[in-house]
This record gives C-alpha cells, structure tokens and sequence, in this order.
C-alpha cells in the first residue's frame, strides 16, 4: 500500500467503530478495547507498505492485526466473568464480599456504537449482549475469536484461518469447540425472544418509577420468577423475586430514599440507568445498573460500580440538587 498518512487513514478509519465492537467481544472490557484498537490502528500504520490488496481485503487484513493484539492481550489477562457464573448465590441479607483481584466484564456503551459508522458496516448489536459476552469469557482466546469471526461477523471458513493464522481445519475444530462450550455454559440467544426495544425501555422506565418512590413490592411486580441480580466488584449475587425484594429493602434503608436516575443504554439496546444518591446539597454517582428484559418482565439486573466502568460511560461523579452535573464527566478515550 502506498499512500501518505491522510490516505491511509481515509482507508481504515471507517473500521474503527466495529474493530472497536469485536474487540470488546474478545476482551470483555470497553476500556481495553479502547487501547486494543489503538494499537491495532498504529500497528496497521507501521506496516501499512506490507499490505497487499492481492492476497486479501483491507477489513481482513486490519481483523488479523486486531485479532494478534487481542490475543496477545489475552495471554496476560484471565477471563472476566459475572458473579453468577462464578460463585453460589448468596443471602440477600448477608455481608457484601468484594472479589479481591478479580476482573469483571463490562458493559459496552451504545454512545460508542452511535459515534459514527462511514463505512456503513451493520454492527451485530445481539451479539453484544452481557449473556453472550459472559458465556464467551468461558472459551479460549482462538475458541472465541473463531466463533465471533464465523458466526457473528460472517467470515469464511478461509478468511477466518486467514485472519487466525491457522488453517481451515483448525478453524473449523476450534469452532465445533466453542460451540460446544457454550452449550455447556447454557448460552443461547436471548435476544430471540426479547421483547422490541420500546417495549424494553417501558418496562424500565416503570422500575425507575418505582426505584424513585423506594417502591419495593412495584418492583418486584416488574420482575420475573427467577430474576437475577449481581453487583461486580462483589461476589454476592441473588436469585428469584423474593430474595430481590429483601436486598432492595436493605439498600433503600441504608442509602436512603432520595434518588437521581439517568437512561442508559448499553450492549447493543440494553436498557439500564446511572444511579445517584442524595448526599448534602447534591447527589453522588452510586451505581449503573443494566437490564436483560424478557416478554414476563425484567430477568436480570447487572449492577456495577466500578470507576473505570463509569468513565466509559461518561458519567458524572456528581450533580446539583437539579440533577445537573457538578463535575465534568470524564470521557472515554
């Protein structure tokens, strides 16, 4: 490839948003796939004179540079489950417990999603979903990249060895891998069933009225049977109604009952909000909570409270008694 700085950049720049997509599938993290495709856009222009438009497309050739520095990322870092796939569930009532060391998945927020897209590229937004980042966590680095490469971004068997570094074969083995694991771990597609997204964001902008007023029985009424709700950085995650409505009771008698809500949207249409507490003049950042929404209601809230997390997502540390923000949010970068 011979061209000057603004010309390759032309070229490669409407990749962005979805190299930015698939390395947020391998790594778990929106805050390392920031830097992943960083890295892979100043790789690509190291090497931009090694390309050769002949033996394969300007997309597979940036995929197999990304896919090298996911991988390499990979072999530092462990996978990053949900506390429900991690450990028991716990005693709604019982002492919080911090996983000391352990890195979460994150949610993706859809602000990066809805950044710009020039090269017109439909970004799979099912298959950002927090069920199916989690139930990927459970596979190897080349197990996962295979499944995303084939069945989610729509590679061929031979682009997808291209872009691996392997052959078909292997390709092919590692895909019958992972799709068998992740028939272990019970994943499967819930968005088949999901219910469209106005109807998502009514179910939960019914539950933020009711979190408004501490309204712990119209919560519950808004839940499924078998509801989850985990919280990392802590291990402590609970199942069913009842056991959800018992913690709700605890938080809003600890915290309070003067709350802030602001819409989010996250992993490809996840509905969820950023939670403020009151706290003196204002209030202060507490949690984001993002929700998987079925046709019988709420099925899973995945609450965090992580920094890192909230800086991905804009958010601000705190707001006036208004709900205007006292601080700039920090940005991601």
């Amino acid at each position: 490839m011979t061209t000057g700085e603004e010309g390759f950049d032309r070229l490669v720049e409407p990749f962005r948003t979805e190299l930015l997509a698939y390395c947020y599938r391998m790594l778990g993290s929106a805050h390392d796939a920031e830097d992943l495709v960083q890295d892979t856009y100043l790789r690509a222009w190291r090497a931009r004179e090694q390309y050769d438009e002949t033996r394969s497309s300007l997309r597979t050739w940036l995929y197999r540079i990304a896919t090298n520095v996911c991988l390499t990322a990979l072999e530092a870092r462990g996978r990053r489950p949900l506390p429900a796939g991690t450990v028991a569930a716990a005693d709604p009532l019982g002492p919080l417990v911090r996983g000391e060391h352990a890195a979460w998945l994150q949610p993706f927020p859809d602000s990066a999603l809805a950044a710009g897209d020039p090269a017109g590229t439909v970004i799979e937004r099912s298959s950002l979903r927090l069920a199916f980042a989690a139930a990927l966590q459970h596979l190897s680095a080349r197990q996962r990249g295979a499944l995303i490469l084939r069945e989610v971004l729509g590679f061929s068997s031979a682009e997808t060895a291209q872009v691996l570094g392997t052959s078909v074969a292997s390709v092919n083995s590692s895909l019958q891998r992972a799709r068998s694991r992740m028939k272990e771990v019970g994943a499967r597609q819930e968005w088949v069933s999901e219910p469209a997204a106005a109807e998502q964001r009514a179910w939960v902008e019914r539950y933020m009225q009711a979190f408004e007023l501490s309204d712990v029985e119209g919560l519950k009424r808004l839940l499924t049977e078998d509801v989850i709700m985990e919280m990392p950085p802590m291990l402590n995650w609970f199942a069913g109604r009842g056991n959800y409505g018992r913690f709700m009771e605890w938080v809003f008698a600890a915290a309070g009952k003067d709350w802030h809500l602001q819409e989010v949207t996250a992993n490809g249409g996840q509905p969820g909000f950023a939670a403020y507490v009151r706290s003196g003049e204002g209030y202060v950042l507490h949690t984001l909570q993002i929700f998987t929404v079925t046709c019988a209601g709420i099925a899973r809230n995945s609450v965090f409270q992580d920094p890192e997390v909230f800086a991905t997502f804009g958010l601000p540390t705190s707001l006036d008694s208004h709900g205007r923000p006292q601080k700039p949010g920090t940005l991601s970068r």
